[in-house]
């Protein structure tokens, strides 16, 4: 396919019944239950600013900079353990690897309602991190294994989802718990969040075999001739495949790992992402600045943060839709996405009457989520041509450094800048500028320069 025409032929190519069916039955084993299982990892892995709100500060002696680093070294043992966690998927079944993944982080999760030190809280965090580093990478890798090009944004984009409503109605769902149970047995609350969120997700990941799919070429829960047509269908878009004739003992762990990072393409990808993803740390801030804009009362907070989500989902779901039928267009609408936001926080720096800002923070949000799936898509397709186990190491580590970015994120609210968080809105303004100036760059050059195969 010519890179440089400005229409992908393959979006207008009619689905015969067969492959229609084929995909209906994809989605019903994949799409609800990678969304299941990211509810699950969304809230084991910011459940601690539930805790703090719950006492747990007080009660292990834990300060603002403690806190600080429990939330870093999380995002430290996570971008360590993606790219060799992805480095195993790649020739691992995925039904069996992924639910293995839960049961470490889920116990992990459960054993934080033990730690009575400051120190134990930092190593369980890093520790969690370092368990649950494989579960987000998997899935990219999965979709981009599944999913021809065209198809791909509104998959990525129902996966995120999960995080958008875990995030919404997280901090509800926590404090139901902690109210509910606090003290029974003599435990306290925010240890109660941690026991039960920790065994929920360890026995979602005993169940989570029976719907997750492996490779096209090697699931078993299609028939020889789903899989002929799985695997068909992927050949049509350049999209290589693990298990296929063989491919999947081609390239070493090194090899591929080369292949990977000698690619100039991945860096700006990465450069790209890294913007977007650093300014998802504004979800840790939401009920900070939610409550500075005038809200009292820690329901109430949690309440008004809710449409903060609601707004990003009305906006990411259809743009994501119409991102597929225009694949080409992936990248210029994450730039119009990241731009639009950019202004927003422009705006919000300038402007502190409670109800413009409350509006303004409903749109930045907005253009963060809905630039994330655009840019994991626009990632995935990009490389579809790699060879699997390097598209699976490309991927980690987009998502790693994008992870990464956040540890920077997560410095540029402090309290003592509050109510203007004149720093904070600033440097978002000029981190999402610039995240969409990358990918406007990106679309150039990779119509010219597209991502090849390599042996």
């Amino acid at each position: 396919m010519d890179p440089k025409k400005d229409v992908d032929e393959a979006v207008f190519t009619e689905k015969t019944d067969e492959e229609k069916k084929l995909v209906r039955k994809v989605d019903l084993y994949l799409m609800p239950t990678i969304w299941v299982l990211y509810m699950f990892s969304y809230m084991d892995r910011t459940n601690i600013g539930n805790a703090k709100a719950a006492g747990m500060n007080e009660d292990i002696g834990l300060d603002s900079n403690g806190y600080f680093l429990a939330v870093v070294v999380f995002q430290i043992g996570y971008v360590i353990a993606e790219v060799p966690s992805n480095m195993i998927l790649s020739r691992a079944r995925p039904s069996l690897y992924i639910p293995f993944l839960m049961v470490l982080w889920g116990t992990v999760a459960a054993l934080m309602a033990l730690v009575k030190t400051p120190a134990q809280l930092l190593g369980m965090r890093f520790l969690l991190g370092v368990m649950e580093a494989g579960f987000s990478p998997a899935i990219l890798f999965i979709i981009s294994t599944w999913y021809r090009r065209h198809e791909q944004s509104k998959r990525f984009m129902t996966f995120l989802s999960a995080g958008i409503l875990a995030g919404a109605f997280g901090g509800i769902v926590a404090g139901a718990i902690t109210d509910s149970i606090d003290g029974a047995h003599g435990i306290a609350g925010w240890r109660w969040l941690f026991i039960v969120e920790g065994v929920a997700t360890v026995g979602v990941a005993f169940i989570a075999p029976f719907f997750l799919l492996d490779y096209p070429a090697t699931t078993k829960k299609l028939t020889p001739r789903e899989r002929e047509i799985a695997v068909a269908r992927l050949q049509a878009d350049g999209i290589t495949s693990s298990g296929e004739n063989g491919e999947i003992a081609e390239v070493s762990h090194w090899k591929a790992l080369v292949h990977a990072v000698s690619n100039w393409r991945l860096w700006l990808l990465c450069a790209g992402y890294m913007t977007i993803i650093g300014c998802y740390s504004l979800s840790y801030f939401n009920p900070t600045l939610v409550k500075g804009l005038g809200y009292t009362g820690a329901v109430i907070t949690r309440y008004m943060t809710v449409p903060l989500y609601v707004v990003a989902l009305a906006v990411a779901i259809p743009t994501c839709i119409f991102a597929d039928t225009r694949p080409h267009l992936r990248p210029l609408l994450a730039t119009t996405a990241l731009v639009l936001g950019a202004l927003f926080c422009a705006l919000s720096a300038g402007i502190y009457a409670y109800t413009p800002r409350y509006v303004f923070l409903c749109f930045i949000n907005s253009a963060i989520w809905t630039a994330n799936p655009l840019a994991l898509s626009y990632a995935s397709v990009s490389m579809g041509s790699l060879h699997p186990e390097t598209r699976a190491i490309s991927l980690a580590i987009v998502n790693g450094m994008g992870n990464l970015a956040q540890i920077y994120g997560s410095y540029l609210f402090p309290d003592r800048d509050a109510p203007k968080f004149l720093k904070g809105f600033g440097t978002y303004a000029g981190l999402l500028a610039l995240g969409g100036g990358v990918y406007a760059c990106a679309y150039v050059l990779f119509r010219r320069s597209p991502f090849k195969a390599r042996t």
